[in-house]
């Protein structure tokens, strides 16, 4: 499913989720790749430059990475749409994004390594986070599980290499750099997706197409440090995707969530802060968005604990300005539980400021 774009935490451009449609361009047979990198090394006289191996070490460390980590990618198929998978354990229990699975129960998956389609069902789904698990019926011997890697060292021009089936074309490779880190962004709504606020997703420059949602971003040590989930889009361009601007959710994440969901059918610790609260937008007389006016208070939340009550109006999260509820959500998404933060809220036209220590955002299960 070509997921449309939708206005983004980012100045001008949009976002759209990155599963697609099994009708475009799956009966190409020859998968992309990444072209060779520039910078040979200079070879002997008696050493035939373009024979394989011959000294170009970035080539063939991509091509190590590929070998290593290729097989644990697989191509999911639900329905009328696409996506991309991670082999997460041996007995086959298959991670992606809750946007790829969306309603349905049952799909389909390819490995890397065979055309033959194995079934699988839904373990959980977990839109707020947009992961998900499926689980292979039938898992064949030999499955190799992804080797998931230390979110805390992923660091700016880190080279990274995603893998997926993007337009349908299995088992493609993309090559690009870690842009940037920490970056906080509101998915677009869709069918399985809410529209979910996600923080601490890992940005770089390698393309990321419709089908590649559920991928994975590799470094090159073969660690998984995240999976291919958005891509950037140009609004004045009718959704055509921003080069080289593509999200995924950090490997912490994807770690902390699927062992829940695979354990327990569904997540209790989010790992992601909340004030414990209930708001709406708050608008102005000229009708303008002037804030988070909170609607109910969580009894033994961070909010009643630090004396916020209903009607309070959030301006602001430290120095982050709020002016909307998706403006708060988004302060918020960049935060963890048990930080501690200045609110400040108007109450009965007074600006007033609260010492808040986060608490932990409710799962709903």
């Amino acid at each position: 499913m070509f997921a449309p774009g939708a206005v983004a935490a980012l100045t001008a451009l949009a976002l759209a989720g990155c599963s697609g449609s099994s009708s475009s361009s799956s009966s190409a047979s020859t998968p992309a790749s990444t072209a060779s990198p520039s910078g040979a090394t200079k070879q002997a006289a008696s050493t035939p430059t373009n024979q394989p191996g011959s000294g170009n070490q970035l080539q063939d460390a991509y091509q190590k990475v590929i070998a290593d980590v290729l097989p644990s990618v697989v191509q999911i198929t639900t329905g009328e749409s696409l996506g991309s998978g991670i082999v997460y354990d041996d007995k086959g229990d298959i991670v992606t994004n809750a946007h790829v699975v969306g309603t349905a129960t049952a799909f389909t998956v390819t490995l890397a390594n065979t055309t033959k389609s194995l079934d699988a069902t839904l373990v959980a789904s977990y839109p707020d986070s947009d992961l998900a698990v499926i689980k292979l019926s039938s898992p064949p011997s030999g499955l190799k599980p992804a080797v998931f890697g230390d979110s805390s060292k992923v660091e700016l021009g880190q080279i990274t290499l995603a893998m997926g089936s993007p337009l349908g074309l299995s088992s493609s490779v993309t090559q690009g750099i870690v842009s940037a880190t920490g970056r906080t962004v509101t998915e677009p709504r869709g069918v399985g997706s809410p529209g979910a606020t996600i923080g601490n997703m890992v940005q770089t420059s390698a393309a990321i197409n419709p089908g590649n949602s559920g991928g994975a971003l590799v470094n090159l040590d073969s660690q998984v440090i995240g999976i291919n989930t958005l891509a950037a889009t140009e609004p004045q361009t009718n959704g055509v995707s921003a080069p080289g601007i593509g999200f995924a959710i950090p490997a912490s994440t994807i770690t902390s969530i699927t062992d829940q969901l695979i354990k327990q059918g569904k997540v209790t610790n989010s790992g992601r802060a909340a004030l414990g609260i209930t708001a709406r937008t708050s608008f102005n007389q000229q009708f303008q968005p002037a804030g988070a006016v909170i609607v109910a208070v969580g009894t033994g939340g961070a909010a009643a604990a630090a004396g916020l009550q209903p009607g309070d109006v959030i301006t602001k999260i430290d120095d982050t300005p709020v002016d909307s509820l998706n403006a708060l959500t988004t302060a918020l998404a960049s935060l963890t539980p048990g930080s501690k933060v200045t609110v400040t809220y108007t109450r009965d036209g007074k600006s007033q400021t609260a010492e808040v220590t986060l608490g932990t955002l409710a799962t709903g299960s």
